[in-house]
């Protein structure tokens, strides 16, 4: 989504957390005050715009933000639960994944068109806004499998990130693996630099902060 955070519609929020959620009375009222009577002005150089209140959007960075934002976009897990498509929803990025035998290409690609366009028309009805050019199509699977499909008419992605853990299309891992290696390398390269004034064990230590977290991020 673009923007997603600073879109969201005060008054469609607090109406979700009512009908949805449940959320009535004093906490409520909570709700509306922390999100209500907040301004904003636009700094250029080193002068300043007039101050307007802001009618929507949640504070970035804050512990809220994120909790509030998943809340409003709850129905839209609901949409897409009743196309027959499973779905992952972090924060303001959604992914749709599905399986189907070769055969079937056309048709479940009609499928996915249909199931975006309402994605689409919910979030233009939420104020939310479907970020194209950002929205990547990744087919996975076998080479002869893969070679039965005629996607040229599509614009597919050999790979795709996914929370920082990058797949390709036959799952060989090899653009992960490498951006891994390039990432290590250069942090390795950087300690090198300064090992010399280093104890063993402070050395240690930040191999393990800088280098072996990367190696075990997503080992699972």
């Amino acid at each position: 989504m673009s923007a997603a955070f600073d879109t969201i519609d005060h008054i469609i929020l607090i109406t979700r957390l009512s009908s949805w959620f449940g959320i009535q009375g004093s906490v409520l009222h909570w709700f509306e005050s922390y999100l209500t009577s907040r301004s904003f002005r636009v700094k250029c150089d080193k002068d300043f715009s007039s101050e307007h209140i802001s009618y929507c959007g949640v504070p970035q960075g804050s512990v809220l933000g994120p909790l509030l934002f998943v809340m409003y976009t709850n129905p839209l897990s609901t949409l897409i639960s009743s196309l027959s498509l499973n779905h992952h929803l972090y924060a303001d990025d959604t992914q749709l994944f599905f399986s189907f035998h070769p055969r079937n290409f056309d048709s479940s690609i009609s499928h996915l068109q249909t199931v975006l366009q309402l994605i689409s028309s919910w979030m233009s009805a939420n104020l939310l806004t479907l970020n194209s050019p950002k929205t990547e199509f990744l087919i996975i699977g076998l080479k002869q499998q893969l070679s039965k499909i005629d996607n040229s008419s599509l614009n597919t992605t050999h790979s795709a990130r996914n929370l920082g853990f990058i797949f390709d299309e036959h799952l060989a891992f090899s653009d992960q693996i490498s951006s891994l290696s390039k990432s290590c390398y250069s942090h390795i390269r950087q300690l090198r630099c300064i090992r010399p004034y280093l104890d063993s064990k402070t050395a240690s230590t930040i191999a393990a902060s800088i280098v072996h977290s990367k190696l075990d991020n997503c080992n699972q």
